[in-house]
């Protein structure tokens, strides 16, 4: 399953960014390959949200993992088939674990209100 991390640092060892479309680098996972990606819509005024969810629906993610998701990310995450999963205070490694694991829910419904 690849899995797209929203990390503050270009490892596995660092930590998931609290933010999903705003963190500094992504992390995608594809089993054993590890892609870094630094954010291409960090500077932009507004829609990044969308613009990030529809990215990694583009480069089929099948999951991404992040502190929080707002509201019009998560929806168009939805539609995507993929699946948002909010883990803080983890290393980006650990975090995947507990996906692959099971041992951590997909959230429901955004979980951070929309900034615009």
């Amino acid at each position: 399953m690849k899995i797209a991390v929203s990390s503050n640092g270009k490892t596995l060892d660092d930590q998931v960014d609290v933010r999903f479309a705003r963190a500094p680098y992504f992390l995608i996972v594809d089993g054993d390959q590890v892609e870094v990606v630094a954010n291409p819509n960090l500077s932009a005024g507004g829609g990044v949200g969308v613009q990030t969810s529809q990215m990694f629906a583009d480069r089929g993610v099948k999951a991404v993992i992040a502190g929080n998701f707002g509201p019009k990310a998560f929806q168009v995450l939805t539609v995507a088939g993929i699946k948002a999963y909010s883990v803080g205070g983890k290393k980006v490694k650990e975090a995947i674990e507990l996906v692959k694991e099971g041992k951590i829910q997909p959230v429901q419904a955004a979980n951070k209100a929309s900034h615009w």
